[in-house]
């Protein structure tokens, strides 16, 4: 297959999907290896970038997806007369960047850290399609974990995790902030490490109720009076 053959075939799928098509499926379906099809994706996504077209091709960890511009977001929601989504809060943000940094972590983790209940935040991240269900932790009560997703890549126009900023830590305060937050994630990892062995063979106290001590009965003393010799 011709190398123009070749970008028309990609370009047609990737237009096709809409979303995320993942670089291997790309190769079966072409019948060409990973590094023909990255180079052909990469040249395609240069292309459109230099020439200032109207859509963009975006490398998302392993896949790829073909989106709009994002200096045309508001003539494209104008034209197809959609609402631009609500802004996230500063509470949502610090949750989605805890999840980002130590991912996959569990609610526990981001409470512990934000310092207040978080249920409503992981649900509001959850229903935007940011984060995910990653499985469950391997302690008692099985908690969820998350990571976050491809969208959330999308939207803050990152290739891979490997394009996350680093943790503040220039300022005293930014040093402080970073310290505290991997303090409290290792204390957390250490009382789940602790915890399933000490939980399993200890009953739980509740429900079961230990007999009340009894106290030891006294033996009485022979009389020394009338003891005989």
């Amino acid at each position: 297959m011709e190398l123009k053959e070749l970008e028309s075939a990609i370009e047609g799928i990737l237009f096709a999907a809409g979303d995320p098509v993942p670089t291997e499926r790309i190769c079966l379906a072409l019948e060409q290896d990973r590094e023909t099809v990255d180079s052909v994706c990469q040249r395609l996504a240069d292309a459109y970038s230099y020439e200032r077209r109207g859509i963009r091709l975006v490398r998302l960890e392993h896949s790829w997806q073909m989106c709009s511009a994002p200096e045309y977001a508001s003539g494209i929601r104008r034209a197809l007369e959609s609402r631009k989504p609500p802004k996230l809060s500063q509470p949502a943000l610090e949750a989605l960047a805890i999840v980002a940094y130590f991912q996959p972590v569990t609610r526990a983790y981001i409470e512990q850290v934000r310092g207040v209940d978080s249920s409503y935040t992981v649900g509001l991240l959850l229903d935007r399609g940011l984060i995910c269900e990653a499985g469950r932790l391997n302690v008692p009560g099985r908690p969820v974990q998350f990571r976050t997703t491809s969208a959330f890549l999308r939207c803050f126009g990152l290739a891979s995790l490997d394009d996350l900023p680093e943790l503040p830590a220039s300022t005293q305060e930014g040093v402080q902030m970073t310290m505290e937050l991997e303090s409290a994630i290792g204390r957390l990892q250490q009382q789940e490490q602790m915890e399933p062995e000490g939980q399993e063979e200890e009953p739980s106290a509740e429900g079961h109720e230990e007999p009340p001590a009894q106290a030891p009965e006294e033996e009485s003393e022979p009389d020394g009076e009338g003891a005989e010799p």
